[in-house]
C-alpha cells in the first residue's frame, strides 16, 4: 500500500511535536505549512491524499474546489468545530471528519479558571505585586457559593463543567437542544428556557458549537434580559457573542466581566505574535482596555492530554478511510455532525 501524503496547514511547533511523536504508529507521510489554509494556499496540497485543518483555516466553496481539483480526498480537522469548513461544496468531492472529543476537561476546567481569575483580580495582584505593589485596593471579588450558574450546551464539555461546579455549592440552569435527563439527575442540573437562563443566571458559560441558528445569540437583546453584573464565559466559539452588544453591555455595567477564549474576528490575531505592531482591529482594541475582560488566545483546548487526543485520533480518522473507507467521526451536510447519517461520503 502506498505511504498516504497528508498536508498540515496552519501548524506551529506544538503541533509537529504531537504529530510526529503519534505517526510513529501509522507511517503517513506528513508535511508541515505555517501558512493557513485558503483558496490560495489550497494549492500547495496538490498531489497530497489529505489536508489537516484547524479552527481558522478558510475551507469555503473555493478552497474546497482547488482542493478537490489538487486530487485532495479528505480534509481532516484537528479540532471538534468545522463551523469554517463549506460542507454543501465538499459534497461528493472528499470526505471531512474532526476530533469530537478530544479533552473536555481540558476546556472545561479552563473555563472555570478564568470566571475565578477575572472574579478574584488573580491577573492584576500577580501584576501588582511583582511591581511590590501589595495594596489590595479595588480587587474585591465574590463568593462562587450560592450563586447562580447557567451553562448553554451541555454536551461533554458543559457536562464536565457542570460535574466540577458540585463541589462549589451553586445552583445550575442549563439550556440544550436535546436535554440530557440521566445527567440532570446525576448533576442536579435545572434544563429550563434560555429567557429563564438569562434572566436568573449570575454566571453564564457558553459550551455549544456554532451553528446558522445561534449565532450571535448574545446579542443586544439577551444582555438587556440578563441581570445587572453578569459574568459571561465563552471558551468555545466566538461568533456566538455580538461584540460590539458585549462592549455596550460592559460600558454601562450591565455585564459585570467578561472571559472569552474566543473572538468572532480572531482569525488575524490569535494564534500568533503581534507584539511588533498596532492592533488594527478597534474592536478587539476596545475590548483589551476594559479590566473586567480576561481575553486569551483560544487556548483552553491547550493540555498536554488533548494534544496527544487531537493527534491520535486525527491520525485514526485518516487510516480508517484511507484503509477501509471507514469514517467514524465523519461530517457531512446531510448529518451536519450528528450520530448517525445514511448519506455518502459520509456513511455513518
Amino acid at each position: 500500500m502506498k505511504k498516504i501524503k497528508v498536508a498540515f496547514f496552519d501548524t506551529k511547533p506544538y503541533d509537529r511535536k504531537s504529530f510526529d511523536a503519534a505517526n510513529g504508529n501509522f507511517g503517513f507521510e506528513l508535511t508541515y505549512f505555517e501558512t493557513r489554509l485558503n483558496p490560495a494556499s489550497a494549492r500547495m496540497a496538490e498531489g497530497f491524499d489529505a489536508v489537516c485543518a484547524f479552527v481558522n483555516d478558510d475551507i469555503g466553496a473555493k478552497t474546497v474546489e482547488a482542493l478537490a481539483e489538487g486530487g485532495v480526498k479528505m480534509i481532516a480537522m484537528r479540532c471538534a468545530g468545522y463551523n469554517n469548513v463549506d460542507l454543501a461544496a465538499a459534497w461528493g468531492k472528499m470526505a471531512v471528519v474532526r476530533v469530537p472529543g478530544y479533552s473536555p476537561y481540558a476546556v472545561a476546567e479552563y473555563a472555570l479558571a478564568m470566571y475565578m481569575t477575572l472574579n478574584r483580580a488573580l491577573h492584576r495582584a500577580y501584576n501588582r505585586v511583582r511591581e511590590n505593589n501589595f495594596s489590595i485596593n479595588g480587587l474585591i471579588g465574590s463568593d462562587l457559593r450560592g450563586k447562580t450558574v447557567g451553562i448553554i450546551g451541555t454536551g461533554r464539555i458543559g457536562l464536565v463543567f457542570a460535574e466540577i461546579l458540585q463541589g462549589y455549592g451553586v445552583r445550575i440552569l442549563a439550556h440544550d437542544m436535546f436535554p440530557n435527563k440521566e445527567a440532570a439527575e446525576k448533576l442536579h442540573i435545572e434544563y429550563v428556557p434560555l429567557d429563564t437562563l438569562y434572566q436568573e443566571s449570575d454566571v453564564i458559560s457558553l459550551h455549544c458549537p456554532l451553528t446558522r441558528e445561534n449565532n450571535h445569540m448574545i446579542d443586544v437583546q439577551a444582555i438587556h434580559e440578563m441581570k445587572d453584573g453578569v459574568y459571561i464565559i465563552n471558551t468555545s466559539r466566538g461568533k456566538l457573542i455580538d461584540t460590539a452588544a458585549l462592549i455596550v453591555g460592559l460600558k454601562s455595567g450591565k455585564v459585570g466581566g467578561a472571559c472569552l477564549d474566543v473572538y468572532e474576528e480572531e482569525g488575524d490575531y490569535f494564534f500568533e505574535d503581534r507584539s511588533n505592531g498596532p492592533i488594527i482591529d478597534d474592536v478587539l482594541a476596545r475590548l483589551l482596555t476594559f479590566p473586567n475582560v480576561l481575553m486569551t488566545s483560544h487556548q483552553a483546548f491547550f493540555t498536554r492530554e488533548a494534544v496527544r487526543n487531537i493527534a491520535s485520533v486525527t491520525l485514526e480518522n485518516l487510516r480508517a478511510y484511507f484503509e477501509s473507507g471507514e469514517l467514524p467521526n465523519g461530517i457531512c451536510e446531510m448529518c451536519d455532525g450528528g450520530k448517525s447519517c445514511s448519506a455518502k461520503p459520509c456513511g455513518k
